[in-house]
């Protein structure tokens, strides 16, 4: 019996250290209400989808600074943005274009948040005749995610 009520402790222990643990920082002892953000959640899209709007765009350099908001935080080993111009569609910036019968396009992949200096694929150098700048969420393998859920801004007047 005596075993038993010393096991019966230690686990009884064990649960108020679990919980203690899951306590937050605040001194209110974990009773402080949820708190609303507009700060993108974790890495995985949210249920209604990754989204990225892009917010600004000026000159930098013979570059584009661009400043874009997103709801998940990128990470280019994970979901991350792919910019491009518009001179291809989303579903050509992505990796698995040629196996979906498309011609693969030039696009740069991303986690710089909140802002991004164009380069590489969406360098100003590779735009061509486009004035059209439009960014989309992908996956890790570079596949974009929901080719429907882009945003695209005309950038002629920083160009």
């Amino acid at each position: 019996m005596e075993k038993l009520s010393r096991l019966l402790l230690a686990l009884i222990a064990l649960v108020v250290l679990g919980l203690a643990a899951c306590g937050d920082d605040e001194g209110d002892g974990g009773t402080s209400a949820p708190t609303t953000s507009d700060a993108p959640v974790a890495n995985a899209c949210p249920a209604a989808g990754c989204t990225i709007e892009i917010l600004e765009v000026v000159k930098s350099g013979d570059e584009l600074e661009v400043t874009w908001q997103a709801n998940f935080a990128p990470d280019v080993s994970r979901n991350h943005i792919h910019i491009y111009w518009d001179t291809f569609t989303a579903a050509e910036v992505s990796s698995d274009a040629e196996a979906n019968g498309l011609v693969q396009g030039d696009w740069s992949p991303t986690d710089a948040y909140p802002t991004y200096i164009t380069e590489s694929g969406a360098s100003v150098a590779n735009r061509g005749a486009s004035t059209t700048l439009c960014v989309t969420a992908a996956d890790r393998d570079h596949a974009v995610i929901d080719s429907a859920a882009i945003d695209c801004m005309d950038v002629g007047a920083e160009l």
